[in-house]
């Protein structure tokens, strides 16, 4: 198997490759086409010149020495024939080649009935000629074996008479040079096979180069990700590449080795925080029952009070296990919900009632703020969940306030949703925990908290229970002033 560094060179070899094989080519027919037509021009131009001058002194007879003065005015290297419209050659001056043109093989003289390499139905029949004794001037190419297979220009031209009739027609012939590769001189071939060289070297470096910017950060990244799968959550990656993707891949590497840091930490203390839990009421536990064994289970008042203890401790395990159970379960999704449609105001009503003992011996009022009668308080939800949902916050905000305080609890019915938010005049959260009061286990005052017996489950509880029915939950707070913990659901469908 090849590195992808290899891969990415030789893709980007083979494209440059590919692409000076088809360009190349392209590039050489443009060329050479550009030619071909420039030629064709130039010659149609040398052709209509001798025939305007046959035609403008009509006095000059072919054969004349007048005549064959008009017709040597052509460049050198080019056949000129006058042909009859009859197909029959008047007059044909061989082409002298030019200095610079001595390696280049003169055309044959065009026979003419003697030799009968070329008749006149053959010479009237080339499309070129064709054409001009139809008045139009025209050229045509095409290979002359004669010529040793050479490619031959050629242009007709038609002269006029007196009558407007065509007479004459000049017919003019050039060879062409050889446009092939081995047309070129050895030293032109030389260089240019230099360049496709260097061309090559020059694209096997930069996609070299290219491969390595992609490759590098990839390997780094590789490895990066063998050490996080062995246990090992503080790699990270640069983000300095200047290649978007790649940057991209780094920034979202290191965000989610800092989420799995997180999470172990989080684990750890989770593990840690329920440790702490359950070892508080089994260390209680175990101290009454040695005490029972020691002969206090002999004194009915000792042994009734410590059953009582056992109870109670035996008790809050049991909650904190359910309570612990109930998040699991929210966590992964299969949290079971008896789903109806519920008033919410009357559930505010019941919990409130339920919990006015409590709030009267804590000396903290319940007051309860809502919309009109007529306004509808119906979401769909699980009774005995949203219940334990209100319990905790309005626990929670029973434990937080002052003696001559009250806590409130305001309905809101607006955008399709119902809130209650639970409030309270209490000593607030500061701002560095407010983040993280939904969190299980945290607390902002540990010692405060468990000394009132909080297990900091409460919010964790109430927030996978809101979630859990498709709602959302807040909480703002000002320190010294007091809590606003605010959640809200959708409203049921098709209720009064």
């Amino acid at each position: 198997m090849t590195s992808l560094r290899t891969h990415l060179t030789l893709t980007y070899l083979l494209v440059i490759l590919v692409g000076i094989a088809v360009a190349a080519p392209l590039a050489w027919l443009s060329v050479e086409q550009l030619y071909l037509d420039t030629q064709q021009a130039n010659l149609l131009a040398q052709a209509q010149l001798v025939a305007a001058a046959l035609q403008s002194s009509p006095s000059s007879l072919p054969g004349t020495e007048s005549g064959y003065s008009q017709l040597a005015n052509v460049a050198p290297g080019i056949h000129t024939r006058v042909i009859a419209a009859e197909g029959a050659v008047v007059i044909e001056l061989p082409a002298a080649p030019a200095p610079d043109q001595a390696a280049v093989a003169l055309l044959p003289a065009l026979a003419q009935n003697a030799a009968g390499t070329v008749s006149p139905q053959e010479l009237l029949s080339r499309p070129e000629i064709v054409q001009a004794l139809s008045g139009q001037p025209a050229t045509a190419i095409r290979p002359v074996e004669a010529a040793g297979g050479r490619r031959v220009l050629y242009a007709a031209a038609p002269v006029l008479a007196e009558n407007g009739r065509i007479s004459r027609l000049v017919y003019l012939a050039s060879p062409l040079p050889n446009t092939g590769w081995t047309a070129l001189p050895v030293a032109t071939r030389w260089w240019l096979g230099g360049v496709l060289v260097g061309a090559v070297i020059l694209a096997t470096a930069v996609g070299w180069g290219l491969a390595r910017r992609i490759a590098g950060p990839l390997h780094q990244l590789a490895q990066a990700a063998t050490a996080v799968a062995g246990g090992d959550l503080h790699q990270a990656t640069p983000e300095d590449s200047s290649i978007t993707d790649l940057r991209d891949l780094s920034r979202a590497f290191n965000t989610m080795t800092t989420s799995l840091r997180q999470a172990d930490q989080l684990k750890t203390t989770f593990i840690a925080d329920v440790s702490h839990e359950l070892r508080t009421p089994l260390t209680a536990l175990k101290g009454t029952l040695e005490t029972l064994q020691d002969g206090a289970v002999d004194d009915l008042k000792v042994r009734d009070r410590f059953l009582a203890s056992m109870a109670a401790e035996t008790e809050r395990l049991i909650r904190l296990v359910n309570d612990l159970l109930m998040l699991t379960r929210a966590d992964a999704g299969v949290l079971k919900l008896r789903l109806q449609p519920l008033n919410l105001a009357d559930l505010v009503h019941a919990r409130v009632e339920y919990l006015t003992g409590l709030a009267t011996q804590r000396e903290v009022g319940l007051r309860i703020a809502g919309p009109a009668e007529a306004a509808p308080t119906y979401v769909s939800a699980d009774a005995d969940r949203l219940a334990q949902v209100l319990d905790n916050l309005l626990d929670n905000a029973l434990r937080h306030s002052l003696p001559g305080t009250e806590v409130t609890i305001t309905l809101t019915a607006a955008a399709g949703e119902i809130s209650c938010a639970v409030a309270d005049s209490g000593s607030g959260i500061p701002a560095q925990h407010l983040p993280f009061i939904f969190e299980r286990f945290y607390r902002a005052d540990p010692a405060r908290s468990r000394s009132l017996g909080n297990s900091g489950l409460g919010l964790a509880i109430a927030r996978a229970l809101v979630l859990a029915h498709g709602g959302r939950i807040t909480a703002n707070s000002i320190e010294g002033q007091g809590t606003t913990v605010m959640f809200a659901l959708p409203v049921a469908p098709n209720c009064p």
